[in-house]
């Protein structure tokens, strides 16, 4: 009697989701939203901006629920209505010289041997430390940013009775363990690409592919075309729930644990890198490749979990997003393009 009383009084609510630009904006969103005592099952869908929630809320209306549940959130927020906005030309009037100004610091860097990341195949710790930056400020900020707002949420209470380095512990562990685990784990893939040689065809291949997937970020972040964002590739969803579960246990050792999973988390930046490693052909190089990416995120998530930057709450955040990317559109072209020199398809278009 219990039971079919709790079936029927559980409905399905459709609500829009504003701020995803990412697969991992949808499994965050579905983990916050779990939270919730109310909530039965939940199914976000990065291609409509849309979450399915079955639970039961009884006597309240759609929008009641949809703010209920906004409070859950730390990236994201819940709207009875699509949001069809026109895109906000305007923002990239600011957003383009930025871009522009980054790409002129690429182009002296390029030139200068500190970094590479005109051709896939020789890219170098320092393109990989800059394209870590490019992802703390876009995917990286939205995933993993979220998964640390909501790890220092659960140790809040204990923090209450620290002080000190003691108080930040947690927030250290958690960075320590992702350096670490990027290093080794990088350091497995690499030893893994070093069982097969590519030759110049495969190499190709994997220039495009990331090249690609770079493109696919690039343009789902400008959140102007939403048809690409059906075409962004991602590991599955539930290994982002495991992960963000994992976060909620209060435990000294969870933070550390945490930081090592966040290695697996659906970030498309990360994913990219993880391809590229294959190629390094040996341990010490893909481990230092990863290092050098993990690097590159560190001062973003760092100012985010020590609570110093609340940029995914900012008004500003809409800019930023399409100044990222802008940059990371162009890198994506450029490695398009390079790869068609390096197979001769084209003759050299930069001179770099």
């Amino acid at each position: 009697m219990t039971q079919e009383k709790t079936l029927n009084i559980q409905k399905t609510h459709t609500l829009f989701v504003r701020g995803m630009h990412c697969r991992g904006c949808e499994a965050l969103t579905e983990s916050e939203l779990h939270e919730h005592p109310n909530v039965f099952s939940v199914q976000s869908r990065l291609e409509n901006q849309t979450v399915e929630i079955i639970g039961d809320f009884e006597g309240m209306s759609l929008a009641q629920i949809a703010e209920e549940l906004s409070k859950l959130l730390s990236q994201h927020s819940l709207s009875t209505q699509e949001q069809k906005k026109k895109a906000d030309w305007s923002e990239f009037k600011i957003a383009a010289p930025w871009a522009l100004a980054f790409m002129f610091v690429f182009v002296l860097l390029q030139k200068m041997g500190v970094v590479n990341l005109v051709n896939v195949s020789q890219i170098n710790y320092g393109a990989a430390f800059l394209i870590g930056l490019m992802a703390s400020v876009s995917t990286c900020m939205a995933v993993v940013g979220g998964l640390v707002l909501s790890m220092s949420a659960t140790f809040a209470s204990t923090s209450l009775k620290l002080r000190g380095v003691n108080k930040t512990k947690p927030i250290i562990f958690f960075h320590i363990g992702r350096i670490i685990s990027f290093f080794i784990l990088g350091g497995a893939i690499g030893t893994l690409g070093s069982s097969f040689t590519l030759n110049t065809g495969a190499t190709f291949v994997l220039s495009v592919v990331i090249g690609l997937v770079m493109l696919i970020m690039g343009i789902n972040l400008l959140d102007v075309f939403h048809l690409t964002k059906k075409l962004e590739p991602s590991m599955p969803k539930f290994i982002g729930k495991h992960i963000h579960g994992i976060s909620k246990f209060n435990h000294s050792f969870t933070p550390f644990l945490v930081g090592v999973a966040t290695f697996f988390l659906p970030c498309g930046f990360t994913q990219a890198m993880q391809i590229f490693t294959l190629t390094t052909h040996s341990f010490v190089k893909g481990g230092l490749t990863m290092l050098a990416f993990a690097l590159g995120t560190l001062p973003v998530l760092a100012l985010i979990s020590f609570g110093s930057l609340g940029l995914h709450n900012s008004s500003k955040k809409s800019v930023f997003f399409k100044t990222a990317g802008l940059v990371v559109i162009l890198f994506a072209l450029f490695n398009l393009i390079n790869s068609l020199v390096v197979i001769g398809f084209i003759p050299p278009v930069f001179n770099f």
